[in-house]
């Protein structure tokens, strides 16, 4: 993108709120269920099946993400891709936005007029029918941004993880190990020192270009978790922590045993089950009822002493937990 002369790209601090907003407002989209959007003191929002799926998730500049690594169109992206798939994980169907951004004063205006494309456009292809229908701005030395999910059952009940039943089948729709992958070669590769460098994408060997969008512009399957849930679908999580973390907390809420099968977990298995940030869709069926998108993984087996297993064997991967792991990559 060309950059804009100064005037025509003031900084936050030199600008109001109400320029701000407008720059915002100007690039979202309207939401399907949206009866009042964004303007007033609030939105409203129709809730054709009598309930609402909500889920709220925050991106902070340092642990999250780091600006010479991310656009604020990745972020934009990133930020609406991360909620809507825990919406999707439900068995909801996205329906609206709400998002709330604290600022430093010295970022470009261009900078949240990319961040609401990023919003906008992730929308319109994860999506369809969802918007940001409102939120909140403020002033921050770190920038964060918080985004809170709606979304729609259409009268089905909910997907909850706790479901997986012995004699199910487990499945997974979306990438395993790809964003860790890309976290990977962020950090092997663009540091000078501790400190990130912008990614020079003519120096990115066969395979990492989709590894680095995996991780900074993901791409979920949201349709699928409706999908899924007509499909009969007995237990379902995204998987943001990494499958071994995220497969344990299923088979935790389940009171089962999960057991994986090695040789469909890709090329690299042991970065499948310990990365983060993929946010696939982890969910469990009955032997006959898989859906097209998802693909098996494993089975559900009554308790053992172990609550998950690969090839048999217990698995001794944690998973991501950003409270121990950043600091380990170089945070």
């Amino acid at each position: 993108m060309l950059s804009r002369p100064d005037d025509d790209d003031p900084r936050l601090g030199d600008v109001s709120e109400g320029r701000i907003l407008q720059a915002i407002l100007s690039r979202t989209s309207r939401a399907a269920h949206a009866l009042i959007g964004p303007g007033d003191d609030a939105a409203v929002l129709a809730a054709p099946s009598g309930s609402v799926v909500a889920t709220t998730d925050t991106l902070v500049h340092g642990p999250d993400f780091r600006l010479a690594w991310s656009t604020g169109y990745d972020l934009g992206w990133k930020a609406a891709a991360v909620n809507l798939a825990d919406v999707a994980a439900m068995g909801a169907r996205p329906t609206a936005l709400l998002v709330a951004l604290a600022v430093p004063r010295d970022l470009r205006l261009s900078f949240v007029e990319r961040l609401a494309d990023g919003f906008r456009e992730a929308c319109d292809a994860l999506a369809p029918g969802c918007a940001v229908i409102g939120g909140d701005l403020t002033v921050s030395d770190v920038l964060t941004i918080a985004v809170t999910a709606l979304g729609d059952l259409e009268g089905r009940a909910p997907v909850t993880r706790s479901g997986a039943r012995p004699g199910d089948v487990v499945a997974v729709a979306g990438e395993l190990g790809l964003a860790a992958h890309g976290l990977a070669v962020l950090f092997g590769r663009f540091r000078d020192g501790d400190v990130p460098v912008a990614v020079d994408v003519t120096t990115l060997a066969p395979g990492e270009s989709a590894a680095l969008s995996a991780q900074l512009r993901p791409s979920p399957p949201i349709g699928l978790g409706a999908v899924a849930a007509m499909a009969g679908a007995t237990a379902m999580m995204d998987i943001s922590d990494g499958l071994a973390l995220d497969a344990r907390r299923m088979a935790a809420a389940s009171g089962v045993t999960i057991a994986l099968d090695g040789a469909s977990l890709g090329a690299t298995p042991d970065r499948a089950l310990a990365g983060g940030e993929d946010h696939a869709l982890l969910a469990t069926f009955a032997e006959d009822a898989l859906p097209p998108g998802f693909r098996m993984i494993g089975r559900v087996r009554s308790r053992e002493e172990h609550d998950l297993l690969c090839d048999d064997l217990p698995v001794d991967v944690s998973g991501w937990d950003p409270y121990r792991d950043w600091d380990a990559v170089g945070g």
